[in-house]
């Protein structure tokens, strides 16, 4: 199956396109997304390393209990502040294509304001309600101090006219001055004495550094344009998006809410742990695809353009999401053992179960930013509340039978069921894709890496110490590299000559 067998039907009949609708070059957007690409990339390492080193700093001047504390703002904070970027007008401004892009920007600056304010009520209702629940009312005061982060998030709104431009470059040099400035300050209270202060404040000073920033920089001016209409379609294609972020978000508080009982401090504790560890199968996807809607947006009335969009950006992240996931789950209990400790063997049945779960997860992974990119923002909605009833339906009852490994057990269903789903989503959107065959390509790679690990463990020749478990594992890293050069090689050579400048016609198509 190739990018020309699949279609993008039209909404309607007769469909014409938008007034201001950009139709650039197609070898310029790609051209664009490759080095915006290698941007995004540095400027995610950049920010891990940035959160890194002030954590490390913070905690030689912090107490435990500073932390503990900390540990509950965040939790209340980032529950709200992440609702609040999922009904955003982020996405539905890079989405639009109106002819007037001043007064669009204008629009939707309002509207952010409008879901911002609608905000500040959720937040410190969450942050009384940790203190009601915690019997802690010392999180009261910082707390409020942290709902100064909502005005100046509304600040950095016109970091997205650069991400609508795909200009990666500008938005992220500005967009690190709020991480970068907020570890600055943080490491230097912390340093004075200012306990979990120093964390508070140098979020809001980062927070505040960065909207001052974009403000300045802001292409246009800022104002006041409310626009019934525009509010009501930023209503409409954020409300799913709510829904989605409510669901998952739902999912995981009740787990922690009931899974204390079955499976103890501990058993939740190993399921944050598996949880942090397979998070990184979405690095490369995210990267990816947050750098490719834009010119999703730009391109979306091209159905070519965007069915050879989802399958070669997919792939690419699945050269790596695949073989991570299911290194996990090979080498889960090397990874237990050796890296975090044989106290944490609890967490190797769950890991292996979630390693395989996690990969098979990002086929077709992408396909909410195509989904967005026309409006279509209700099946995220109904896949989240899917997705929410499995592992909550089937996950329940499975932690009393099987504990730890319970909810892994339901995790792997729901995926399987939302494999299916989006296999079908996908079907109705690009006519002719196949969802097994695209999961078959996606783990041609790693097969054969997967063997021979298989193959020297059953042998018996593979060593149970930290040296025989590098070298498995080197061996895997080998085959699956050489596997996916020989498999992959038309779009490996296609992505490199993007990002070596080369010109278009330079570059095989595949």
């Amino acid at each position: 199956m190739t990018h020309a067998q699949l279609q993008v039907p039209p909404r309607r009949a007769g469909a014409v396109r938008r007034r201001g609708a950009a139709r650039a070059p197609i070898a310029d957007l790609r051209r664009r997304a490759a080095r915006g690409v290698l941007v995004n990339g540095a400027y995610q390492v950049g920010l891990v390393l940035i959160g890194a080193l002030k954590g490390l700093v913070a905690a030689a001047f912090l107490t435990r209990a500073d932390y503990g504390l900390w540990g509950l703002l965040g939790l209340a904070m980032w529950t709200a502040i992440g609702l609040k970027q999922q009904f955003g007008a982020n996405d539905k401004y890079i989405q639009q294509a109106d002819e007037d892009q001043e007064q669009a920007f204008q629009r939707a600056f309002t509207v952010e304001m409008i879901f911002a304010a609608a905000m500040v009520p959720v937040v410190l209702a969450v942050v009384v309600g940790f203190a009601v629940l915690h019997h802690n009312w010392t999180v009261l005061a910082p707390g409020l101090v942290l709902l100064l982060i909502l005005p100046s998030a509304v600040l950095q709104f016109p970091l997205w006219t650069f991400y609508r431009t795909m200009d990666y470059r500008r938005q992220r040099t500005l967009q690190v001055i709020d991480p970068l400035g907020g570890a600055v300050v943080t490491v230097a209270l912390a340093v004075l004495g200012a306990g979990y202060w120093s964390l508070v404040i140098g979020l809001v000073a980062g927070s505040w550094a960065g909207g001052i920033v974009a403000l300045r920089a802001s292409p246009y001016r800022l104002a006041w344009r409310y626009h019934g209409v525009t509010v009501k379609d930023y209503v409409r294609f954020s409300g799913p998006l709510l829904i989605a972020g409510l669901s998952a978000l739902g999912t995981f508080q009740v787990i922690y809410l009931v899974g204390g009982a079955p499976l103890g401090i501990a058993g939740l504790g190993a399921f944050t742990l598996v949880g942090n560890l397979v998070q990184y199968t979405d690095q490369a996807d995210s990267i990816v695809t947050e750098t490719l809607y834009p010119a999703i947006c730009a391109a979306r009335e091209r159905t070519a353009v965007l069915a050879e969009a989802f399958l070669k950006s997919n792939r690419l992240a699945l050269m790596w999401a695949v073989p991570f996931g299911t290194g996990l789950t090979l080498f889960a209990s090397d990874l237990v053992h050796f890296a975090v400790g044989g106290e944490w063997s609890p967490a190797i049945g769950l890991l292996r179960i979630m390693g395989i779960v996690t990969a098979v997860h990002h086929v077709g992974f992408n396909w909410y930013a195509f989904f967005k990119a026309q409006g279509r923002t209700w099946a995220f909605a109904v896949v989240a509340m899917i997705n929410a009833a499995i592992v909550i339906g089937a996950g329940i009852p499975l932690m009393y039978a099987d504990h730890l490994i319970g909810i892994g057990y339901a995790f792997a269903f729901a995926e399987a069921v939302g494999l299916a789903v989006r296999g079908v989503l996908l079907a109705r959107f690009f006519s002719g894709f196949g969802i097994l065959s695209h999961l078959w390509r996606a783990f041609a790679p790693t097969l054969p890496a997967a063997a021979a690990v298989l193959a020297i463990r059953a042998s018996g020749h593979a060593e149970r110490s930290l040296a025989g478990a590098v070298a498995v594992l080197s061996l895997y890293v080998v085959v699956t590299v050489a596997a996916t050069a020989i498999l992959e090689r038309p779009l490996l050579r296609e992505a490199v000559g993007y990002l070596a400048r080369r010109r278009a016609g330079e570059i095989p198509a595949t």
